[in-house]
Parts: structure tokens; C-alpha cells; sequence
């Protein structure tokens, strides 16, 4: 698991530098090599639209006979890059233990589609999981989300909005089901969209982010409604499910204090939530193996019934790599 993280934030032109198709192989290749079944495309909206699909991991040789917990990796880009393949090693590093079945979940980027569409194609994603349990052997009731910058914050999302009626959308087949996940694993997402995501060199806000307006359909100060409504802080309330937060205390691209705004609303509101600062970290930083480690006792303690303590002191970031 200590190479997980990197392959988690593979960057669009990292992911987009080869065919889909030969991404497709690669992906099955390497499933089959770790004894993992690989079932790619399955369209959880009723459509044929290559984004709004899950991609699933199943271990050939499980630990148990009972229904396979599942971890579900929603990919970064900025909401306007990205693909699910992009989590193709990561979720066979999920799946290959025998403990957990792993989905990547797809979802329209802002070229295609603006805000709400990418969480109503989440939360489909994460109904289609339940529909799906029984013929997968899937326990329909242990699901953990995780996902890094802009997939932390949609993960962030499916935790603290699990009750609000506004953000299901009525996407595919599968409406009866729940939404509704068991815990949340967030890397440097964006929590507060009334806030900058970026501060300049005086610590000065910058209203102008292509991302954010993609997403919105403006800065933060043109759209506060959609800023609001897209928020995970927004709809923290009490029954929502227990967090962990890494995030680089010097990100650039995220700044840490929406970090701290969404452990201190879960917090407030009574809900589990561990904070971890990655100390002098950048937007890069949750690449660090201490991440992962620490992320995967706390899908285990909560999906697995473990009991196993989490360090949440800060992790020293890695020095960064000089360029040759």
C-alpha cells in the first residue's frame, strides 16, 4: 500500500498521455496479475455517457465469506481533468488484500457539465454500489469515500450532505437506494467555496480561479448561492459520518484553513473527525506513505471494526524532488 498516494494524484496529462484504451489493458493487466477481477464501464445512470460509469475491483481470493466492505475513489483534477482510470492501481491495491472490493467512480467535468452535476453523478455512483451488493457479495452498509483535491472535496461532500434532498439528483435506476456513506477520507479538498482557495504572496485572497469559476460559473464573490450550496462545511450536522483530513499546512492550490474549516464544523457538530497537517506540505504532499498508512487503519477501524489507534501528529513533508 506505501505506493497507493502517488497514483491517487496522477495528474490529467499523466492520465490522458496514453490511449483509453491502452489504459483499459493496462488496467486489466495489472488486475489480473494481483488477482483482482476488473469489470470496467458499468454505467450507473441509465445512460451510455463514458464519464458517468464505475469501474469495479473485486479480489479473486477474499479473507471471508461475508459481504466485501468497498472503498470509493473519486479523482482530482480540478473538476475539469481527470478520469477514474487514473485510480486504476490504486483500487487493485484495495482490492488485491481480500479485505475490501474498491469502485473508481466517474463523473462529468466541468467542460461537460457545471455544479451540481458532478455530485448528483457521485451520489449515483455510490447508489449504484448498493444496487449492486448482493450480486457482487458487497456489504451494502460499509462504504467509505476517498479522494484527493478536487475528489476530496466531492468525497467531503457525499459525507456532510448525505441528508439533503438537493444534492441526490434523480440520475439512473436506482433512485430507491441510499446515498449515504460510512466514512470519509479527505486529501487537500476544498471545503468552503465563500472562502479563496488561493492567497497571494501578501496573503491576499484571489477571487480569479478558472477551476472554481468552471465549477461555479464564477468566482466565489459573483456566485456566494452556488458557493454556499457547494460546500461540504454547509450541511455538517450530527449524524454525518467520521472524517480524516490530510492536507499540506503550505498548500498553494488549496489553502490548509479549508482544512480546518471542515474538522472544526464536524467537531462543533459533534461528528468523529481527526485532522492531520502535513507540516510545510504542498498541494502534492498527501502523497506521503505516512498518508496512506494512516488513511487505511482508519477505513479499517471503521468499516472493518478494528481497533487500532491512529497517529495524527503531524507528518514532516517530504523533501521536494530538485528537477534535473
Amino acid at each position: 500500500m506505501k505506493h497507493l498516494l502517488p497514483l491517487l494524484l496522477l495528474s490529467a496529462s499523466t492520465i490522458w498521455a496514453q490511449d483509453l484504451s491502452a489504459q483499459k489493458k493496462n488496467a486489466q493487466a495489472a488486475a489480473e496479475k494481483s488477482q483482482v477481477e476488473l469489470l470496467l464501464d458499468q454505467p450507473y445512470a441509465g445512460n451510455d455517457n463514458a464519464k458517468q460509469k464505475v469501474d469495479l475491483y473485486l479480489p479473486k481470493k477474499r479473507n471471508t465469506d461475508k459481504p466485501l466492505p468497498v472503498v470509493a475513489l473519486i479523482h482530482g483534477g480540478g473538476w475539469v481533468n481527470g478520469d477514474r482510470l487514473g485510480y486504476a492501481a490504486a483500487a487493485i491495491q484495495f482490492a488485491r488484500t481480500g479485505d475490501y472490493a474498491a469502485v473508481g467512480v466517474g463523473y462529468r467535468l466541468t467542460k461537460e457539465a457545471h455544479w451540481p452535476a458532478q455530485v448528483y453523478d457521485c451520489k449515483a455512483a455510490i447508489r449504484w454500489i448498493r444496487a449492486h451488493a448482493k450480486e457482487y457479495n458487497l456489504d451494502p452498509d460499509k462504504i467509505a469515500v476517498m479522494g484527493s483535491s478536487a475528489g476530496g472535496h466531492l468525497s467531503s461532500l457525499i459525507g456532510t450532505s448525505g441528508d439533503v434532498k438537493e444534492l441526490e439528483g434523480d440520475l439512473g435506476p436506482y433512485t430507491t437506494f441510499s446515498s449515504r456513506v460510512q466514512c470519509v477520507v479527505n486529501l487537500c479538498g476544498p471545503q468552503d467555496f465563500t472562502q479563496a482557495l488561493m492567497f497571494d504572496k501578501d496573503d491576499k485572497p484571489i477571487a480569479k480561479d478558472d477551476a472554481v469559476s468552471g465549477l461555479l460559473g464564477g468566482t466565489y464573490e459573483e456566485k456566494h448561492t452556488e458557493a454556499l450550496a457547494a460546500s461540504p462545511v454547509t450541511y455538517v450536522t450530527d449524524d454525518d459520518p467520521p472524517f480524516i483530513t490530510f492536507h499540506g499546512t503550505a498548500d498553494k492550490r488549496v489553502a490548509f484553513l479549508h482544512a480546518e474549516a471542515i474538522h472544526a464544523a464536524l467537531k462543533l457538530a459533534g461528528v468523529p473527525s481527526l485532522l492531520v497537517p502535513i507540516t510545510d506540505g504542498g498541494h502534492s504532499s498527501v502523497s506521503h506513505p505516512d498518508v496512506i498508512a494512516r488513511a487505511k487503519i482508519f477505513i479499517g477501524n471503521i468499516l472493518r471494526g478494528e481497533d487500532i489507534p491512529i497517529d495524527v501528529t503531524p507528518i514532516p513533508a517530504l523533501p521536494e524532488k530538485k528537477k534535473p
